[in-house]
């Protein structure tokens, strides 16, 4: 999802409204060099609010409040960007500026000229906080990106990784590997090749992840038992994602068509099969990084532009 900046707005003083500048400097882990409301350590560092949205809730009482950039004291007003899809720990890039987001909304304390005049406010429940991860400028004009924030869970199924008589080497590399994506890697266990316990563990899993990879078990043996378990708790599959990395392991190793693993969706969840060879595994995250991203971006109903 992408949008544009509005307006960039600087306030020297708390409980004013912010006035428009040409451009801001953002300082990494403070906020806006000038303004107010930059902290260390904040989780306030950056206010960011929607000027559609800011002139679709105040259409009818235009005459009564003067909508403009700032006036909710934002620091960024952003347009062509819906911020209500946005969650804790997504990033917007802006140039080479990073901001995580790190509160959704707040509680006012000093109510602003506005809720004083019409007994409403848009900033507790729209307004976007941010931390600076990375600083740098930003004007009017300029491009924001978000990139979503995606918590993966792994799965190794492997009765000999679970028994501990070999080291889970395919598990670890996906860990890694999601990690230098700039992914979280919020769960990882070892189970064995049990159909139940297969279905147990990504119906756990789906409870607190966008993304679940499991590795191994999508072969031929009696044992082999991951594409059915799967089968049995996803709704929707999407046959194009496992197709593809047979397609790109037939390159190197005509053998990997007999891969049998499956993709799909449970809620909001992207579920992934990888076989249990490193190998394999490694070939499938020459393919995989773009297709997650687009599928989390659709499950997260953000619009394609």
């Amino acid at each position: 999802m992408k949008g544009r900046v509005f307006s960039v707005n600087v306030g020297k003083q708390k409980g004013e409204v912010k006035h428009p500048e040409d451009k801001i400097i953002l300082i990494e882990n403070y906020g806006v060099k000038g303004d107010c409301h930059a902290q260390q350590n904040s989780t306030k560092q950056v206010s960011l609010l929607s000027w559609e949205r800011m002139n679709e809730e105040f259409f009818c009482l235009r005459k009564e409040v003067d909508i403009k950039p700032g006036v909710f004291a934002e620091n960024i007003t952003t347009e062509n960007i819906d911020l209500r899809l946005l969650k804790i720990g997504d990033k917007l890039k802006i140039n080479e500026v990073l901001l995580e987001i790190s509160e959704i909304g707040k509680k006012c304390h000093n109510y602003c000229e506005i809720y004083k005049k019409v007994g409403k406010c848009l900033m507790p429940k729209e307004g976007i906080f941010a931390r600076v991860i990375k600083g740098g400028e930003v004007k009017k004009g300029d491009t924001i990106k978000v990139i979503p924030k995606i918590d993966v869970g792994v799965i190794t199924i492997s009765d000999s990784c679970y028994l501990g008589k070999r080291e889970d080497e395919s598990g670890k590399y996906i860990k890694e590997k999601s990690l230098q994506l700039g992914w979280n890697v919020i769960n990882y266990t070892i189970i064995p090749d049990d159909i139940e316990k297969i279905k147990e563990k990504l119906i756990e899993f789906c409870s607190s992840c966008d993304l679940i990879l499991t590795t191994g078990g999508t072969g031929i043996t009696q044992r082999d038992l991951t594409p059915e378990a799967t089968k049995q708790v996803i709704e929707k599959e999407l046959p194009g994602i496992n197709e593809i990395l047979r397609i790109k392991g037939f390159e190197k190793t005509p053998s990997s068509v007999i891969s049998r693993g499956l993709a799909g969706i449970r809620n909001k969840t992207l579920i992934i099969n990888l076989p249990g060879s490193l190998n394999a595994t490694k070939d499938a995250f020459e393919v995989l990084p773009d297709v997650i991203l687009h599928a989390i971006e659709m499950l997260r109903e953000f619009p394609h532009n």
